[in-house]
């Protein structure tokens, strides 16, 4: 199983920060990110998202929704194949105005997905991508 967590934090309110994070077009902002939009939905739990990148194809759904808390979401069907336990991106409201960043994910890939082989690109993948989305989160909030 892999479980990847990447942590942030971003000069700027939590509200503001859950409601960059949660519009699915700003996770184009991942390198080999081409796509992404809400299939159904707009953020609330039930929603449905799709994203396309470069060897990646993804439909997620959000499972719980407390903005500007945190959300979860599962991947529903992806190509490669990924066995998802969960994610959950989580913010934490500091006293200085600031958002303490805190995204999860746990999976595998089955078999048919790559296996082993598959989880070690993707271990060292989706790490730098999250970070990327954190990084334009807070390019685009610090400082306004």
């Amino acid at each position: 199983m892999v479980e990847l967590t990447v942590e942030r934090t971003i000069a700027a309110p939590a509200d503001e920060v859950y409601a960059w994070l949660i519009d699915p077009a700003n996770l184009t902002r991942a390198p080999l990110a081409l796509t992404a939009r809400w299939t159904s939905g707009n953020g609330e739990a039930g929603s449905v998202r799709e994203a396309l990148a470069l060897g990646l194809w993804a439909r997620e759904k959000i499972v719980a929704a407390d903005p500007p808390h945190h959300y979860e979401y599962l991947i529903l069907t992806s190509v490669p194949a990924i066995d998802h336990r969960g994610g959950t991106i989580t913010l934490t409201a500091g006293d200085d105005g600031t958002t303490a960043v805190r995204w999860t994910s746990d999976y595998t890939h089955p078999a048919r997905g790559g296996g082993k082989p598959m989880a070690a690109i993707t271990s060292r993948l989706l790490p730098r991508s999250f970070a990327a989305v954190l990084a334009a989160c807070a390019h685009d909030l610090e400082g306004r």
